[in-house]
């Protein structure tokens, strides 16, 4: 039977102390869950999402065609993380614009019931565990069986493990690292100047002034999604291809041989014939057409203050930080099982990363699997359905299986 997801949300009175010295009161956290808990509770399996993903992991929404979870090729019945063995929690983080409290939500502080925009406070992956937490607590969940996620989301796995040891079993971390590096906090760092400086941002509170900063949202995207890809896969995908030039509806077919009138002319062929427009301000090439298309998309339904937050949301987190840049030193926090997984062609979190963590896990005598794959997809290659890649998981989570008491 197909997976049927259903939005939930959790609202908490009590304010929630944030690693900024800030607290967040009055707030609600949207999630979803897919299987049966069993009756032990033993069998619980946290997904934690990237940037731009939200709680719906995994199946659709009833009635609702192309409403598949972000990674539906990866949970769900018979699936490497199979709904009919665990319970599955995916949970939208605070600050994010697809349910859980956010930049769009009325502040409850504001005298005029204005939404905080803005005035949201900074949020961290430190943050988004211990409220993930605070929602386990009230569904019952006291033991995680597993917690998994990608890219960011494997921050958030990581951080689990240190935060809250004794309540996580395994840990599965995939296409991550224990920080950024420099040069990602400098995309960040760019695609956040591309949105502040957008006329429209407003210093943040654009929503008054009923406007959006999709300039800014699509450069930020764009951006965003050169990285997600690989050299490889930008060329086999689309080359020094020319963008197809769009001709009057009124040409019709080709002409008789020697004939040009449909055209309009010899002037007219060759403007359709000719591969560039010699222009600095057109589309010229396939590269910057589906750039163009990816940025367009994501402007119409992301948030401007929320990409703001997530990003510095990476950027801030390094467990090591607290111990002189020792990661060894700071995952001997950690008491669980880990498996990691990186991607040979994701030069964003690159396998050396992956290798960081865990040379630190060895060091610490934790037990540890690793998975290096060759796949040329780059970063968005944990997302895909590399066979290699999926029978890693599930033959982990057949083991997670296995040991889960009954």
């Amino acid at each position: 039977m197909p997976l049927i997801a259903t939005p939930q949300r959790m609202h908490f009175d009590a304010p929630l102390p944030l690693q900024s010295g800030a607290s967040l009161r009055d707030y609600d956290l949207s999630f979803e869950t897919y299987g049966t808990l069993n009756a032990n509770r033993s069998n619980a399996v946290l997904i934690c999402h990237a940037l731009n993903a939200s709680h719906h992991v995994a199946g659709t929404y009833a009635g609702q065609t192309n409403s598949e979870g972000w990674w539906d090729n990866m949970i769900g019945p018979g699936k490497p993380v199979d709904t009919d063995r665990f319970f599955v929690i995916g949970v939208n983080n605070l600050g994010s614009c697809f349910g859980s409290t956010g930049p769009m939500h009325v502040n409850p502080d504001s005298s005029s019931g204005q939404v905080y925009g803005a005035d949201f406070p900074v949020v961290t992956v430190e943050d988004w565990v211990n409220s993930q937490a605070l929602l386990l607590d009230v569904l019952g969940i006291q033991t995680l069986a597993a917690v998994m996620g990608g890219s960011l989301g494997g921050m958030q796995a990581l951080s689990w493990t240190l935060q809250y040891p004794a309540r996580v079993a395994h840990a599965v971390v995939v296409a991550s690292a224990p920080n950024l590096t420099a040069e990602n906090i400098a995309f960040n760092e760019v695609a956040r100047r591309a949105i502040v400086t957008d006329p429209d941002f407003h210093g943040g509170h654009f929503y008054q002034h009923r406007v959006v900063p999709k300039r800014g949202l699509r450069i930020a995207r764009m951006i965003g999604h050169i990285t997600y890809l690989s050299d490889d896969v930008m060329n086999e995908k689309f080359g020094r291809q020319i963008k197809a030039p769009t001709l009057p509806t009124s040409l019709g077919s080709l002409p008789p041989e020697g004939s040009l009138a449909p055209w309009g002319g010899p002037a007219a062929l060759a403007a359709a014939v000719l591969p560039y427009r010699y222009s600095t301000q057109d589309v010229e090439f396939q590269i910057e057409s589906y750039l163009r298309y990816q940025g367009d998309k994501f402007a119409e339904y992301f948030d401007a203050n929320t990409y703001l937050l997530i990003t510095r949301a990476l950027d801030y987190f390094d467990p090591a930080q607290a111990f002189d840049g020792n990661l060894t030193r700071a995952l001997a926090r950690s008491a669980c099982k880990f498996l990691l997984v990186s991607f040979t062609t994701d030069w964003r979190f690159s396998p050396k990363r992956s290798r960081e963590m865990v040379k630190a896990l060895l060091d610490n005598r934790r037990d540890v699997s690793y998975a290096e794959i060759d796949a040329p997809h780059g970063h968005d290659a944990f997302l895909l359905d590399d066979a290699r890649y999926m029978s890693v998981v599930r033959s982990y989570f057949d083991s997670i299986w296995k040991a889960i008491p009954v």
